[in-house]
């Protein structure tokens, strides 16, 4: 069985995660222009735009330390201006495409993943009035939802790069994948496709996790199908993982883990939660 790489496999483009923030926060908050990007090499590239009326900002290069966005970038905390052209506060490295733009009030906001910034976000205002804190707040969030997000990302990307190098040393005739930390990945990669909002990488993860399973078995008496849930519970279970520590890795009540493994319990035809798991195996739905 051959098996793409990870970034191949599962990582979407992180610049239409960083779209869709934008998108939401004008959505939600009105704040008439927006924009952002992600960093690469020490510089911010600006590729995601809302509202603008020029090509000015249109893949400006920022710098650290440079402008807002450059001190934002260095500093890894959020800054904001009144009024763009007259601040000192800030360089003035990109007036020129800034002011092209009319803009007067900004606010700009790190994404900051593992003490690292990944991307800034920028939200923007040509009138007099300063965008104030509701908008800043706006902004704030999605740069807090954005990061949650890519961390998803990279752990997922972490994990399958781990468990690729583990699969490739066995081709080689090594010791491949303990079962146990095989285990462990498929329940991880389920209760990540619960945590992340694009449902493309979502299927994607739901999808690889069917693929550590293996092929489905053929059983001589077909039972009923188990719900997503269901079976991410039971990959919890099978870990060794009670109620109370399921439901915290699913972020569910203990009584909702008891609901749905009550379920599967009855669709497996087990009467103990080890029967469940043993009966799912056999089946294919576990590793």
């Amino acid at each position: 069985m051959t098996h793409s790489t990870p970034d191949a496999l599962l990582r979407p483009d992180d610049g239409d995660a960083l779209r869709q923030a934008l998108r939401q926060v004008h959505d939600r908050s009105g704040i008439p222009v927006l924009f952002g990007g992600q960093v690469e090499n020490g510089l911010l590239n600006l590729s995601q735009h809302i509202g603008v009326r020029t090509a000015a900002l249109r893949g400006l290069t920022v710098r650290a330390e440079a402008g807002l966005g450059g001190r934002v970038l260095a500093t890894g905390r959020p800054a904001g201006v009144s009024d763009y052209r007259s601040a000192r506060s800030i360089t003035h490295d990109y007036d020129r495409p800034v002011l092209a733009e009319g803009i007067r009030s900004v606010v700009a906001v790190p994404v900051v993943v593992s003490g690292g910034v990944r991307a800034v976000l920028y939200g923007a205002g040509r009138g007099t009035a300063p965008l104030g804190d509701r908008a800043a707040d706006a902004v704030a969030d999605a740069s807090r939802r954005l990061a949650a997000e890519l961390a998803v990302r990279d752990e997922v990307d972490r994990r399958l790069r781990l468990l690729n190098a583990a699969q490739g040393s066995a081709a080689d005739g090594h010791r491949g994948v303990p079962l146990e930390e095989l285990r462990q990945v498929h329940a991880e990669l389920r209760s990540m496709a619960q945590q992340v909002s694009d449902g493309d990488l979502r299927g994607r993860l739901l999808d690889a996790a069917g693929r550590l399973v293996g092929p489905p078995a053929a059983p001589s008496t077909p039972g009923p199908a188990l719900a997503p849930r269901e079976l991410d519970v039971l990959a919890q279970v099978a870990l060794g993982c009670s109620n109370a520590e399921t439901g915290r890795r699913l972020s569910l009540l203990p009584e909702t883990v008891k609901s749905y493994l009550r379920s599967a319990m009855r669709k497996l035809g087990a009467s103990t939660r080890w029967e469940a798991v043993v009966a799912a195996r056999r089946r294919s739905l576990l590793p």
